[in-house]
């Protein structure tokens, strides 16, 4: 596939912004070329990632955020404030590791999200 200038354009602009919903994108890619529209954004990000160059992670309700590939880490979903916080894909270790020995099961944990209740919200959940 060759790379034209909207697949260019969509690929600097997750790679300046890291994490990005199509919209985010799209708002990104118009700072410099306002005729680049939200179909050809949506289409471009589909094919770049089936290409592998980029990936989707869903971190709660909504649009899915794409990242370039090589962005690995988990995501940390609080479900009450929203609040999202990376950590090192390592954490993810030694469940890998017990899926593989226990199941024969390899689990892509390059990029993923988990939902959960933050540090935050969980200090200020009234105590029974």
């Amino acid at each position: 596939m060759r790379m034209t200038p909207q697949r260019q354009l969509v690929l600097d602009a997750l790679l300046v912004l890291e994490h990005a919903t199509p919209e985010q994108v799209c708002q990104q890619v118009q700072l410099t070329t306002p005729t680049v529209n939200i179909t050809t954004v949506y289409r471009t990000l589909e094919l770049l990632e089936g290409l592998g160059l980029v990936r989707h992670t869903h971190l709660g309700h909504g649009a899915p955020s794409y990242s370039v590939f090589e962005h690995q880490h988990v995501h940390l979903v609080c479900h009450r404030c929203g609040r999202v916080v990376e950590t090192p894909r390592a954490v993810m270790d030694e469940l890998c590791g017990t899926l593989r020995a226990v199941h024969g099961f390899e689990l892509d944990a390059s990029h993923l999200a988990l939902s959960g209740t933050c540090h935050r919200c969980a200090q200020e959940r009234p105590r029974d």
